[in-house]
């Protein structure tokens, strides 16, 4: 019975979403927020190893006795964010790094399988340097890089590599586009330098 009901809500929900509205204003991702057992660790990884450039540093935010913390953003209320640096990388999304402290704080890495599991994709020019100058620098690599020869995602190649702890990354790269493109839709990657 549980069924059957979850599936007469997620059909509502799907033909809900269907005819809505897009969300007004809509103009991309700004950023993905990350928090990190090592905050130093995780700014020199990112500025150092793929480039990306600190834009600013702020905090601490802390409520020592209301629930600020947890009506804001759903951790414990005497969770603390000890600090937030926020780094440009290229021409893609901001990162935003968090360093907390929590009492019921989780130290889970999730895997791609795993639901909520994640990871970032960094567009480069050429993937097999990148591939190259990973593993000299002694980053762990996964597989590859793996080219994409059929299908719609035809003309890709990525390689999975991980950061010191433990998130999973991946590069990728499509400079003469992939093949869905010649059917029209979005184009996933433009070189365009954003406006400053």
């Amino acid at each position: 019975m549980k069924f059957a009901a979850l599936a007469v809500v997620s059909a509502a929900l799907v033909a809900a979403s269907a005819s809505a509205e897009p969300l007004p204003g809509m103009r991309g991702v700004n950023h993905i927020g990350l928090t990190v057992p090592d905050l130093a660790e995780a700014e020199t990884f990112f500025t150092h190893v793929l480039g990306c450039q600190k834009a600013m540093s702020f905090g601490p935010f802390r409520d020592d006795t209301g629930s600020f913390m947890q009506d804001l953003l759903n951790v414990d209320p005497r969770a603390v964010i000890e600090q937030i640096t926020l780094l440009r990388c290229g021409f893609g999304s901001n990162i935003e790094l968090f360093k907390y402290t929590a009492p019921d704080q989780a130290t889970v890495t999730p895997r791609n399988s795993d639901i909520g599991g994640h990871h970032i994709a960094f567009y480069v020019d050429d993937i097999a340097a990148a591939a190259e100058d990973l593993k000299a620098r002694g980053i762990r690599t996964l597989m590859g890089p793996l080219p994409v020869s059929e299908g719609p995602a035809a003309g890709q190649s990525i390689l999975y590599f991980y950061a010191p702890w433990g998130l999973q990354m991946e590069l990728i790269s499509f400079p003469q586009g992939m093949a869905y493109e010649k059917d029209g839709g979005p184009v996933l990657w433009s070189n365009t330098e954003p406006s400053k």
